[in-house]
């Protein structure tokens, strides 16, 4: 056997188990699937060079030919507008599944852009096809992913069109830390990955009503905030500020794609 053939399998069998071995498993993988169905699903998910900060994954009107899962990092998803200018429609962290927009027209409807430097796991889109028909449970995972997207896709509406400025911040906030503990990671103090500015073009709101909005929830004590970094103090406070009423009860949201 020649050096390179053997380095060829030496990498398959490094590699062909990170699926197996990835903190993100039970995130973005069905439950209970077995080592052999893993092993499968594995072997067609192709892992190239992280991005960086600023490289895009997709193109708005650029061929659907894969599904992407983060392994690392975090994206901005944004469309155009007829004016040429940027609307961002979602966030998408570590664990979670981007490019499904593409299905239906088989073309993207968004951009997916880096926010830090990202690795991604790529899914052939007809791969992935052939793979939800003997993994049990992998359609139907797909199908729930699906799901979420559409419901946050609600949620953001209702959050544009009833809220206001501020609970609508809170509201996001409250997603981000929904997600992150999804992570198991901690739902009170976390990274925001993305700008002020970004915040505001996705939540209708001008980056300077953000900036002020923050700086209000720190002399409440409801936030400290530091640069990026985001601690929830007042979980309850932030709940009753997202809801626009004195309710106490704080149920999760899946705002923010």
């Amino acid at each position: 056997m020649t050096d390179a053939a053997a380095n060829a399998i030496h990498f398959r069998h490094q590699n062909i188990n990170q699926c197996a071995e990835c903190s993100l498993n039970p995130i973005c993988l069905p439950v209970a699937i077995s080592p052999e169905d893993l092993y499968q699903l594995d072997s067609i998910i192709q892992r190239s060079r992280p991005l960086h900060r600023g490289d895009h994954l997709f193109w708005e009107e650029s061929a659907f030919e894969a599904i992407y899962a983060i392994k690392a990092g975090s994206l901005k998803a944004y469309t155009t507008t007829d004016a040429g200018e940027e609307q961002v429609t979602g966030f998408y962290l570590a664990g979670e599944v981007v490019g499904m927009d593409g299905i239906h027209t088989e073309t993207h409807v968004s951009s997916a852009v880096a926010l830090e430097t990202t690795s991604i796991c790529e899914i052939p889109f007809d791969r992935l096809q052939e793979a939800t028909q003997v993994i049990p449970g992998l359609q139907n995972h797909f199908f729930k992913l699906m799901s979420r997207e559409i419901q946050a896709d609600q949620q953001l509406m209702l959050l544009l069109g009833k809220k206001s400025a501020d609970a609508r911040v809170a509201s996001l906030l409250l997603s981000l830390g929904d997600r992150y503990k999804r992570r198991r990671l901690s739902e009170q103090r976390f990274r925001l990955p993305m700008s002020r500015s970004d915040i505001g073009n996705y939540l209708g709101l001008a980056v300077e009503t953000v900036s002020r909005i923050f700086t209000r929830m720190q002399q409440q004590n409801i936030l400290s905030v530091e640069g990026k970094e985001v601690c929830i103090i007042e979980r309850e406070q932030l709940c009753r500020i997202s809801a626009g009423s004195e309710d106490t009860s704080c149920k999760t949201s899946r705002t923010g794609s």
